[in-house]
């Protein structure tokens, strides 16, 4: 019995390079008004960094989701923990532990305001 073998490593990416790779692949499906929130410095953050941006339709929240998951698997092989919402494309979220993104439809994210509810993080808006 090979006990280990067929267990595969997950792979390495600081998540720096992480975060670049979905915010690449945001702006490839011409997603609006992509912020970074850095939680590092906040006790009560259960994640290291949001990133928050919107779609002008539920179509393009979802292609951005699926966007985010297709790049970072082809290119690093790390799946996401958890995709949430993309059945309804008004606010997904995927989640990859120390990076949690937040897509919503323009309206749902005027609607939740979350840049504001996390004010406290440091804030870095993306061109």
């Amino acid at each position: 019995m090979n006990l280990g073998k067929d267990i595969q490593p997950r792979p390495e990416i600081r998540t720096e390079e992480l975060n670049e790779l979905i915010v690449d692949s945001i702006q490839d499906v011409k997603g609006h008004e992509i912020i970074q929130l850095d939680l590092r410095n906040l006790d009560e953050a259960s994640t290291d960094f949001f990133i928050v941006c919107h779609g002008d339709s539920h179509t393009q929240v979802a292609a951005i989701a699926n966007k985010i998951v297709k790049k970072v698997k082809d290119e690093t092989g790390i799946n996401p923990v958890h995709v949430e919402g993309i059945s309804n494309a008004s606010w997904v979220l995927v989640d990859y532990f120390d990076t949690i993104i937040h897509i919503f439809y323009k309206e749902t994210r005027e609607f939740y305001q979350i840049e504001e509810l996390w004010s406290d993080a440091v804030s870095k808006e993306i061109k």
